[in-house]
């Protein structure tokens, strides 16, 4: 139907005769003269008519926003003083020969070029909202990550394998999206959080490298980088260790910032421990291109009067730390007391503060609330630790050793971005050496910091029995500018150190054989040393195209409260459908 798409036409084409398609993005009637911006996926293009074909120019003033239409005409140049420099195809437009209404439109409930439209309407109208230029491009820079990753892994030797998306529940820490079995009544298959056991069994069964672009699904409260179905690139491959694998994803990513944004990314990505990572910037997701860090002054402060500082600072359990924020003495006291409610979200009591207005004249350059419960020494010991110099501030986060570092380091991330203290460019982090568990005090039990099948740092199940509390785990994990793009580790493969994890997990052994008697049972069948990773393909997509939501980088994403606006799902479904699944929904008590 088309000689070429309307963004592809350009000065080489004049005197051509060409036929486009698309959507009327704006329609102008200039005197006689009809004007039409022509849209497609390529870009937008300006058709001409004019009077001179009666029947041609009244279908062209029948036409409206949104219509699509057929046009031939010749390519020609503008005239002079109406070149538009902004547009690619600017230095031309098409006369129009003949014009062909393809189908109307009803006026749209919002107007393409509109910034201004509230989330709900875009997303009930998805179809004409995924129209406009910026949805294009992002849909179109998506498919090119997506097509540079199944090359690249292919042409290393990683095979594109599916699977299951009817499995039973695996232990991935959020609820689980149940899915009712006719066949076998009153029992459910879940959707899978991630392939992980599925991944794991393809390397038993000797696929070597496997690699997949999935859909995941997991039933939790949703945020900016969440949604109830997501996409993972995941990774697996047998006998490379922690070393190789990074060194190989540093390649896949140095090679994709290149193929799709022209972005050069040096390898040998820098890599942090998490104890290092949670002690300078409270986060193991740290946004490096935030030259600020939180310092550690509880040996400073253990033995002064004022308890808010040295319980905490005495405390095994407390920390007390500083921010130092350059240039921090022009924030007003209104700002502060905004950044005190700030940090209140994670837990923070107070945030305690000192102005450094000019350092060398001492305490009576200095101004604050909590001078006159500080000594001297301990004053003069802050500012020689922290750095200050006159200008700055320095806040305070003193509690457990947690609430200290989710309040600051949250902290640190909005003072950076609020006083433009981020730099530009991409910076790439390996999180790695994490704890293999975190201890829940209230019931004196373990939970796996990233999941029951990541291997610890030792191949001695009675070392791991006699100190679960002081094991690292051979996790790592990949972040970029803040966010955690993807997380993997060195797999358990021996039965013996699986039971063993399971068991300080709280797992008996009964309950392991139920859950994951399969993988137990796999393991004994010469289960090859194995590790893999997953990114969130949708996170990665979100940051190359510098937007703050996932959604703005999925087709057809959901809401907050996890529904379609464009389907009106989740919805009711019809009696004889449920008692197909043998499903009995309770009608509500009304109480009078």
């Amino acid at each position: 139907m088309r000689t070429h798409y309307c963004g592809e036409l350009n000065s080489t084409h004049i005197d051509q005769q060409v036929t486009v398609t698309g959507w009327v993005n704006r329609r102008r009637d200039h005197g006689g003269v009809i004007f039409v911006d022509l849209r497609d996926r390529e870009g937008i293009l300006q058709v001409v008519f004019d009077p001179d074909d009666a029947e041609m120019f009244a279908n062209a003033e029948r036409v409206r926003n949104e219509f699509v239409l057929k046009v031939t005409g010749k390519v020609r140049s503008r005239p002079e003083g109406t070149i538009n420099k902004d547009m690619p195809t600017g230095e031309i437009e098409i006369l129009g020969l003949q014009l062909e209404i393809l189908n109307e439109s009803e006026t749209p409930p919002f107007q393409i070029d509109d910034a201004d439209v509230h989330d709900d309407i875009r997303l009930k109208y998805r179809y004409i909202d995924l129209r406009k230029p910026e949805m294009q491009e992002r849909m179109r820079l998506r498919a090119k990550v997506t097509h540079f990753m199944r090359s690249f892994l292919e042409g290393d030797g990683f095979l594109d394998i599916e699977t299951p998306m009817l499995t039973r529940a695996t232990p991935e820490g959020a609820r689980d999206y149940l899915v009712p079995s006719r066949t076998h009544q009153g029992q459910f298959f879940a959707l899978p959080q991630s392939p992980q056991l599925f991944k794991q069994l393809l390397m038993m069964s000797g696929m070597d490298r496997y690699y997949q672009i999935v859909r995941c699904f997991r039933d939790e409260d949703l945020r900016a980088d969440r949604q109830p179905e997501f996409t993972q690139l995941d990774i697996e491959t047998s006998f490379m260790n922690e070393d190789d694998i990074m060194s190989e994803m540093e390649k896949m990513m140095q090679g994709l910032f290149k193929d799709v944004l022209d972005v050069d990314v040096e390898t040998n990505f820098l890599r942090m421990t998490y104890a290092e990572a949670m002690e300078r910037f409270g986060s193991d997701k740290p946004d490096l291109r935030i030259d600020l860090e939180l310092v550690t002054i509880s040996d400073l402060l253990a033995d002064v009067e004022f308890k808010v500082f040295s319980s905490p600072a005495k405390d095994p359990k407390g920390r007390v730390a500083a921010l130092r924020v350059p240039g921090g003495t022009s924030l007003s006291r209104k700002q502060i007391d905004d950044y005190t409610k700030y940090v209140s979200r994670y837990g923070a009591r107070g945030l305690a503060y000192i102005k450094c207005n000019d350092v060398a004249a001492g305490r009576e350059g200095l101004q604050s609330p909590i001078l006159k419960f500080l000594p001297d020494e301990a004053i003069d010991a802050i500012l020689q630790r922290t750095g200050a110099e006159s200008g700055d501030l320095i806040f305070f986060g003193a509690d457990t050793e947690k609430v200290v570092n989710e309040s600051l380091g949250a902290l640190r991330v909005k003072v950076g971005q609020d006083l433009n203290l981020v730099a530009e460019g991409w910076s790439f982090l390996w999180v790695v050496d994490f704890p293999m568990f975190d201890h829940v005090a209230e019931d004196n039990s373990w939970t796996a910091l990233h999941h029951p099948f990541t291997a610890p740092n030792t191949e001695d199940p009675a070392e791991l029995e006699a100190n679960p509390g002081g094991m690292l785990s051979r996790a790592y994990d990949m972040i970029l500018n803040g966010v955690e793009l993807g997380g993997g580790s060195i797999r358990i493969h021996k039965v013996d150190m699986q039971q063993k994890v399971l068991t300080l997990l709280g797992i008996d052994s009964q309950e392991a054989e139920d859950k994951f008697g399969f993988l137990l049972n796999a393991l004994k069948f010469g289960c090859p040393p194995h590790g893999g990773i997953a990114f969130g393909l949708d996170r990665l997509i979100m940051l190359m195209t510098s937007t703050n939501s996932i959604r703005d980088v999925m087709a057809f994403p959901k809401t907050q409260t996890a529904a379609c606006l464009l389907t009106s799902a989740p919805s009711e479904v019809s009696e004889r459908q449920l008692k197909d699944l043998s499903i009995r929904l309770r009608k509500p008590v009304i109480e009078e």
